[in-house]
């Protein structure tokens, strides 16, 4: 019975540590501040600018200038002149094992754009977004002129590369074939998401993403034009090719391209003044 009230009591006691007084006042929290942003404008810095491009596309990459100017307090004009591939998304390139050589198989040629483009850069979340980071949305257009000239040495103009034992049409160089491309012309755009960097606004530092296109009205022939005839049924260690006087028989193949489209990244470098 002892034990039974020394345990009560000590239950009694413990329990009695953990009460709470009331707190007669309460702590108020301060109200929360709202930070604001600097709300300069790009004209408080500089009036135009000068910067290399270096772009990343589905077409390879290329390389060009633009020049930019303050058109009002948070806008751009842009100019830009680049040099750029040219060609069908679907190219795959193999190296040949003994040789080296890139091979791209089904490609008929070689082609290069250059774009002139005019447009614009908004600046947005100017009022939310330190200078440090400065966004843009932009878009431009322009014309261009694309030069194409033969992959292979098509020495029949079957618009196939035969590669017989007997009868064998080489891949030509970069450079050979240059003498008999074609100039086309047409118009090229693109939309963009863009990010100016730093504080130093004595220089030009951006990335952008967004979208580039090609328009050329005549179309291009990048692909193969033709592929070769195969005969149906062929007994083993027969020529499954179809041959009309000595000469292999083909069949229309890739079409040409009038749109040619991508993603693309920009990368841009230059000054500011």
């Amino acid at each position: 019975m002892k034990n039974l009230l020394f345990l009560i009591t000590a239950l009694v006691l413990s329990a009695s540590l953990f009460v709470v007084t009331p707190v007669s006042g309460q702590i108020s929290e301060p109200e929360v501040q709202k930070v604001s942003g600097e709300s300069t404008t790009l004209s408080e810095h500089y009036r135009r600018g000068l910067g290399i491009n270096v772009v990343m596309n589905n077409f390879g990459f290329g390389v060009g200038g633009e020049y930019r100017r303050i058109i009002a307090p948070q806008s751009e004009f842009t100019t830009s002149l680049r040099i750029t591939g040219l060609r069908d998304v679907s190219e795959q390139t193999f190296t040949d094992f003994f040789f080296g050589q890139q091979i791209i198989p089904n490609k008929f040629q070689r082609a290069i754009a250059f774009p002139l483009m005019l447009g614009l850069r908004q600046r947005v979340f100017a009022n939310n977004i330190q200078n440090d980071f400065r966004f843009f949305v932009s878009a431009s257009m322009g014309p261009s002129v694309a030069f194409s000239y033969p992959y292979f040495d098509d020495r029949n103009g079957n618009g196939y590369r035969e590669q017989f034992q007997d009868y064998f049409e080489p891949v030509n160089d970069m450079f050979t074939g240059i003498g008999e491309g074609d100039w086309h012309l047409g118009a090229a755009g693109e939309f963009k998401i863009a990010l100016d960097i730093g504080s130093n606004f004595a220089r030009m530092s951006s990335i952008e993403f967004g979208y580039f296109f090609f328009y050329y009205p005549d179309a291009i022939q990048i692909m193969m034009p033709n592929q070769p005839i195969f005969r149906d049924n062929v007994a083993q260690g027969e020529n499954p090719l179809v041959i009309i006087d000595g000469e292999l028989a083909v069949e229309p193949f890739f079409e040409s391209q009038k749109f040619f489209g991508s993603p693309q990244i920009t990368f841009t470098f230059g000054w500011l003044r």
